[in-house]
């Protein structure tokens, strides 16, 4: 017998391939996809993950596409968790200060369960601070600028350490694809901060 989900997520993956807006990411294909460890969500509930996932991703081509009108768009999405121990601070950004090689950034928080810090820094190209915040609710977000600041994020600790600690973020890039532009390399994906 086929599973539900998965049937759900291959139909929609098919779905995408002749879909006209060129966006093959469906919010159901992502639903499949989109999940805690050991989490069992409802199909509403992967189907609403999905869905937001999906809108998370458009609302970035709202804000960053009249930026660049005429381009296409390289978008990536990844979902990051980050565990903290009583015996290891958890490092979400273990490059340190840095781009991510891109023209724009979404950093949004997913879950934050029993930590403390993981406060969101931005910098000028010259290492100088500017600012910085810490995302503390679902869906809080950085909007990144990645051409013009870098960004980083302060270690997280437990709070209580005799139990599980954890943050999750959603990290959308966008890269835009001008006709004749040159691509850029893989490897230069992440730059350092050079300065201490």
């Amino acid at each position: 017998m086929v599973d539900a989900p998965l049937a759900l997520a291959f139909t929609a993956g098919m779905v995408a391939t002749v879909n006209p807006c060129g966006f093959a990411m469906l919010p159901a294909y992502l639903s499949f996809f989109i999940g805690s460890e050991g989490d069992e969500p409802s199909p509403a509930a992967a189907v609403a993950r999905g869905l937001a996932v999906g809108a998370v991703v458009s609302l970035g081509l709202d804000l960053y596409g009249p930026l660049k009108p005429g381009s296409a768009w390289h978008i990536e999405a990844h979902q990051f968790r980050i565990e903290a121990r009583a015996d290891a601070a958890g490092l979400p950004t273990p490059e340190g200060v840095h781009r991510d090689g891109v023209d724009y950034v979404i950093v949004m928080l997913v879950d934050r369960v029993n930590i403390e810090s993981g406060t969101t820094t931005v910098h000028a190209l010259d290492g100088r601070e500017l600012g910085s915040f810490t995302l503390a609710r679902a869906f809080d977000a950085a909007l990144v600028d990645d051409s013009r600041v870098m960004h980083g994020v302060t270690p997280v600790r437990p709070m209580d350490a005799a139990r599980a600690a954890w943050r999750d973020v959603l990290v959308v890039t966008y890269r835009s694809q001008v006709p004749g532009a040159r691509r850029q390399e893989p490897g230069a994906r992440h730059q350092e901060n050079s300065t201490p």
